[in-house]
């Protein structure tokens, strides 16, 4: 299983995992939907206490990942698959374009 925790403004707004059968699972923060329950992450997971899982990484999270050339130069560095969606998303996605980033979870303290 691969965790990572995802940042809206640099807020931890919860934790998005791959399960080891491949689904998907993002979970808000309780803290998170007490504090923000009207700043959604994407619209189609608007704030809930409540976990959203998916059989295919969310489309959202997928947009995340870089594509075309950057994609190549990602895939290449990284030695990571370019179907691999989940570990590229945790590759590149630390300082994404927008309000939202991606954190290992392995590699992030708690806030």
């Amino acid at each position: 299983m691969r965790k990572a925790i995802v940042k809206y403004n640099n807020i931890q707004a919860g934790v998005l995992s791959e399960e080891d059968n491949g689904e998907y699972q993002f979970l808000y923060d309780e803290e998170y939907v007490a504090k923000y329950p009207k700043h959604f992450i994407t619209f189609q997971l608007p704030v809930s206490s409540s976990a959203y899982r998916s059989k295919r990484l969310f489309p959202f999270f997928d947009g995340l990942i870089p594509e075309g050339w950057l994609l190549n130069i990602a895939s290449e560095s990284w030695k990571i698959k370019k179907n691999d969606r989940m570990g590229l998303l945790l590759a590149c996605c630390q300082n994404a374009i927008g309000a939202v980033s991606i954190h290992p979870l392995n590699k992030i303290d708690h806030e």
